[in-house]
């Protein structure tokens, strides 16, 4: 096999490994943690606009986030979730991400 095969087999091989990685996730959770500073409605709207929940979703996960004190509001990769993350902390909401 040629030089050129073996580096473009690579390539074309990183990149199923990246596409997958993004389809099937990888066991990275975006938290979102209770505060006393944001009401529920910007919690809720923040959800909405920067995760992509529906409402009801979003709502949910604020009841769940105050009773509990945080809730992992989406699942995926460090790629997906990293700027909503920054999105949500831009917002002053308390947002980490966990690994598995």
């Amino acid at each position: 096999m040629s030089t050129f095969y073996n580096a473009t087999k690579t390539l074309i091989q990183e990149d199923i490994d990246t596409l997958l990685e993004d389809a099937i996730g990888t066991g990275c959770r975006l938290i979102v943690h209770n505060d006393d500073f944001n009401t529920f409605e910007w919690v809720i709207q923040s959800l909405i606009e920067i995760c992509g929940h529906t409402p009801q979703q979003a709502e949910q996960c604020a009841l769940i986030i105050h009773f509990k004190g945080k809730y992992a509001v989406k699942e995926g990769t460090e790629n997906l979730l990293k700027p909503m993350r920054e999105g949500l902390t831009d917002r002053g909401i308390g947002a980490t991400i966990e690994y598995e």
